[in-house]
């Protein structure tokens, strides 16, 4: 291991020797190591003297943590400008072709750009952090405790990884730094948005939670580097001219892979859908385990905080009898309205699961999948503590449009992981625009042939069934 790991670094000594020859890197880097921790410092000062002298104490405690994580953040913003360059800077300026041409494999090239991208950023980032510690220790004696002093030095690490991991994709599949720059916008934004509820985590006084978001980001670091492995290619680097957007070569090969080799609809369904179906089978067992253990979190979380009885009150119920009925109808059941209302809630869901899943490897898109599962569980654990059995309340509220509104959700969900899976595996024959268009396409089977008529199908019982049933069950 060490052997094949030897010219990765050889590879990062080169890169990080290049890098301190440059002023334009050298010189943010001093900057913002040692200027900006006295900068904060001084913040610091002001803000706790602010706030002491209206006894808001708790607020000058909450905001040194928040700024030393602040500190080790900026000179890590360094490390993007260093990895959008580290393959199309070297493209544009024609010097990147001897280390292609070396005997290093494409792994070890790609391991040691990116890790000559962190190094001396990350290195710049924990002498500032250093350097703020020790001002705010002289200044006004606030040592760090050693738990949020590890979870910090953590998270500066991760950030860096997740920023330099994904920067270095996008100088791989792009010709010229003006266009890597311009994606990087897709890097930044999540970063700064993640940075956000970092911050409120920390203002919350919530540090434990902290340990959630660098074993998320950990995660996403992970796909990113396999994603950037998986589809780098030094020939195709070297052979790349000019980036284009070619709509009819898209919409030729989404087509393709769409209407397949059938020329009917009903060979469409038995051998094109059937095939996608096969193709996702893992994603269809990974989503019924994940939304088991959804249920299995909701029903966790209502032992802790459960619903007030009064909530779930049948006795109470039974004597608004009468008037239940028509207070379903005035919420839109029993009408062809409200089915319509749920369907296209349903397809709003899965549209915005599918948005993000693109942008998350499909994680943010289960995620949301999970949600009603979760709640499901939750209230289901919830109405045993008034005497309903979570099994009789499952069958009764669940299971007469569940039949039909599961299996789509376990589709659409499965379709969504293909489509994010796609992006870290390695292409077989294919550029990554192929493979995800491919993926695209089966997305798209899957949603027209069967989630789109399943969750007509489950909208309708949910409507018209699920009421009557859950009723008869509960002795309305």
């Amino acid at each position: 291991m060490l052997d094949n790991l030897r010219p990765a670094l050889v590879v990062t000594y080169r890169e990080v020797r290049d890098q301190l020859r440059d002023w334009r890197i050298v010189l943010p880097v001093v900057v913002l190591t040692l200027f900006f921790p006295f900068l904060m410092n001084f913040t610091a000062s002001q803000l706790v003297g602010f706030v002491q002298r209206y006894g808001a104490n708790l607020l000058a405690d909450r905001m040194i943590p928040f700024l030393l994580m602040v500190v080790g953040f900026f000179p890590i913003t360094v490390s993007l400008v260093i990895a959008l360059e580290s393959f199309a800077g070297e493209s544009e300026r024609h010097s990147i072709e001897p280390l292609l041409s070396s005997p290093l494999t494409d792994w070890q090239l790609y391991l040691g750009k990116l890790i000559a991208s962190i190094v001396p950023p990350l290195t710049a980032s924990y002498l500032g952090i250093t350097v703020y510690l020790v001002g705010i220790y002289r200044n006004l004696g606030w040592a760090v405790p050693p738990v949020l002093l590890t979870q910090v030095i953590i998270l500066t690490a991760v950030h860096a990884l997740v920023m330099v991991s994904g920067a270095v994709v996008i100088s791989t599949q792009t010709t010229s730094v003006r266009a890597a720059n311009l994606l990087a916008s897709f890097i930044v934004i999540p970063v700064a948005l993640l940075i956000q509820g970092e911050s409120v985590l920390m203002f919350w006084g919530r540090y434990e939670l902290l340990w959630w978001a660098i074993g998320g980001q950990i995660v996403i670091a992970g796909l990113l580097i396999r994603t950037g492995i998986a589809h780098f290619n030094r020939e195709e680097l070297l052979g790349r001219e000019i980036d284009t957007l070619n709509f009819r070569w898209a919409w030729h090969v989404f087509i393709s892979a769409f209407v397949g080799q059938a020329h009917s609809i009903g060979e469409w369904y038995v051998k094109e859908v059937g095939q996608t179906l096969r193709r996702l089978t893992i994603p269809i067992v990974l989503m019924i385990l994940l939304l088991s253990i959804g249920m299995w979190i909701g029903a966790n979380q209502a032992t802790r905080f459960g619903l007030p009885a009064e909530v779930l009150n049948m006795d109470k119920l039974k004597e608004v009898d009468p008037t239940l009925i028509k207070g379903m109808e005035a919420l839109g059941f029993y009408s062809i309205s409200g089915m319509s209302t749920i369907w296209l809630h349903n397809l709003r869901a899965v549209a915005l699961a599918t948005l993000l899943g693109v942008f998350s490897f499909g994680v943010l898109g289960v995620i949301i999948l999970m949600a009603p599962l979760t709640l499901m569980g939750f209230i289901a654990e919830a109405a045993s503590s008034v005497g309903i059995s979570p099994l009789i309340f499952l069958i009764a509220f669940i299971m007469p449009h569940g039949l039909l509104e599961l299996p789509a959700i376990i589709l659409s969900g499965a379709a969504i992981l293909r489509v994010g899976a796609t992006l870290v595996t390695p292409a077989q024959g294919h550029t990554i625009g192929e493979d995800w268009l491919i993926a695209l396409a089966d997305w798209t089977k899957i949603m027209l042939a069967l989630v789109i008529p399943l969750f007509m199908g489950a909208a309708a019982l949910e409507v018209f069934i699920t009421p009557r049933t859950a009723m008869m069950i509960l002795g309305f």
